[in-house]
């Protein structure tokens, strides 16, 4: 297989890697390179300034210079497209063989086909991935366990949305000219040019979730390259939709802004709670007692400073005429009845409440919770797609109820430190692996809830902040945590599991993480310079 010479592969070629890493594809690659790298990393820079200014004691505020787009109640995004007409569940999920499967033959109306936070970047996770969508789209996919147990599509599938990386990553074995390519301009380019046409054909379109932008400049890049995109290979403008993800606290002062940048191409905006949680920690890190959260399992959607953004969101999209989806369920069935009760309980307060607040569908992790999530808003909605005519013009929030996070209620705990401990060495050990979607404690684990697991640590750590018990957190309690929780692991997993898993290397980049001076952007850029 020939390659073009300006663009070098250096991950291996697996069966079949030829059918999506072909010229044709990576010579379109190379075009989104070459027209939108510098202005993603210029992009990358401003988030940097941000944050510095942020430490040095800045703020965050609706933006005096773009008040004419919030002010001008005349626009609207682009009408839902077919597929995204009626969202009311949606299952998220990595791209291998099994999860588009059992995705695509649930009951769930979207499938958040996941090349960011539920996998990994393994380079055999994002090339095979890619073939997984096309053979589904295909209606060819099919998967056999080496126990005998056949999975095969069947029946009306899900609507896919594929989620690239953010703009942060990048792809470390794609060469552009010599330059790492875009991990989300790899992703989003190779399926665009293999399925954008098989999906027309069939009645649907390429559609995308993009996340972690922190501003409406990231969202203008981003509709440029689907203009462009469009334009290559033919195709009607405004037939690519995207769903924002508003996961980042600077994105929750700019989601008119961002449904206005991409309005052609909008499809809505997701709240994406985890993320969110943690770019609160992570953008007013040392800031003091005013911006510290308490143990992650007490931070609900109720406290004050998530129920501003979610109610926020809600009316900014219904008065552009946009889908508001909420977040993600993250409890997964288990074979404990009481443990199943709780949770179930747990899921159906969550979206009833989502339901009754306007929002048009919400999210699951597990496809055994699909069902509750369509109950509850068939219950609210009945036979209409959505109900993006709530208005909700009762919502004014300012930037202070956006920003309060200091009325969080709850307190600061050893075992909310120990379960941080814990949970982000299980899942930094399975994402060296190559999983990015762990069940720990019967709920699913993704990178959104280790980042809130290992900032908090930082945070805590390097605000000297009490615990309940009076203990303060100090370097020499975090480590010996650290270790108590490593020989906790160890006991639980077995001596023989535990020597052929990679614990040691998780162990020392979550150590280095959470004891640095300085803090890490996100925990998989350097966990992805480890895998190979």
């Amino acid at each position: 297989m020939s390659t073009p010479v300006d663009i070098e592969i250096t991950g291996p070629r697996r069966e079949r890697f030829d059918e999506v890493l072909t010229p044709e594809a990576l010579e379109f690659l190379v075009m989104l390179h070459r027209a939108f790298d510098g202005r993603r990393l210029e992009l990358l820079e401003a988030r940097t300034r941000r944050y510095d200014e942020l430490a040095a004691g800045g703020t965050l505020d609706f933006l005096p210079e773009t008040s004419e787009i919030r002010g001008d109640d005349s626009w609207r995004v682009a009408e839902p497209a077919p597929g995204l007409v009626d969202r009311r569940a949606e299952i998220t999920g990595p791209t291998d063989a099994k999860m588009t499967i059992n995705a695509m033959n649930s009951v769930a109306k979207v499938w958040l086909a996941d090349h960011e936070d539920a996998n990994t970047p393994l380079w055999e996770n994002m090339v095979q991935g890619q073939l997984n969508l096309r053979d589904a789209i295909g209606g060819k996919l099919e998967f056999s366990t080496p126990q005998g147990k056949h999975y095969a599509l069947s029946g009306e599938p899900a609507t896919i949305v594929l989620r690239p990386r953010g703009w942060h990553l990048p792809e470390k074995h794609v060469l552009v000219d010599g330059e790492r390519m875009s991990g989300s301009l790899f992703d989003f380019g190779l399926y665009f040019f293999h399925c954008a046409q098989l999906l027309i054909d069939r009645g649907v379109g390429p559609y995308f979730y993009l996340p972690k932008m922190e501003s409406h400049l990231e969202a203008r890049l981003w509709n440029d390259v689907f203009v462009s995109a469009q334009d290559h290979v033919g195709i009607a403008p405004g037939t690519i939709r995207a769903t924002v993800l508003i996961e980042t606290y600077p994105a929750a002062f700019e989601m008119e802004e961002i449904l206005y940048e991409l309005r052609e191409h909008s499809s809505g905006l997701n709240a994406g709670r985890w993320d969110y949680m943690f770019s609160a920690i992570k953008s007013f890190r040392t800031r003091g007692r005013d911006f510290l959260l308490p143990d992650r399992n007490s931070v609900t959607m109720t406290v004050p400073f998530m129920r501003a953004y979610t109610e926020l969101l809600v009316r900014t999209c219904h008065k552009r005429g946009a889908h508001a989806i909420g977040g993600m369920a993250a409890f997964i069935p288990s074979k404990d009845a009481a443990v199943n009760e709780q949770a179930f309980a747990k899921v159906r307060e969550d979206k009833t409440r989502e339901a009754g607040d306007g929002f048009d569908g919400s999210w699951v992790a597990h496809p055994g919770m699909v069902q509750l999530c369509t109950e509850v808003f068939d219950s609210v909605l009945g036979d209409r797609p959505h109900q993006i005519d709530k208005l909700r013009e009762d919502v004014r929030v300012t930037s202070a109820e956006l920003l309060d996070v200091a009325s969080t209620p709850g307190e600061v705990t050893e075992d909310g430190l120990r379960t941080n401990i814990s949970v982000g060495l299980r899942y930094l050990e399975a994402w060296l692996r190559g999983s990015g979607a762990v069940g720990i404690n019967n709920l699913m684990e993704d990178a959104a809830t280790a980042e809130i697991s290992r900032s908090q640590v930082w945070q805590w750590l390097h605000n000297a902040v009490p615990l309940a018990d009076g203990q303060i957190v100090t370097r020499d309690l975090v480590q010996r945590l650290i270790d108590d929780e490593f020989e906790a692991i160890e006991r639980s997993v077995g001596e023989a599991a535990f020597r052929e898993g990679g614990w040691g290397d998780a162990r020392a980049l979550f150590t280095q993480m959470a004891l640095s001076d300085d803090f890490v952007d996100f925990l998989t850029l350097p966990a992805y310079e480890q895998m190979p």
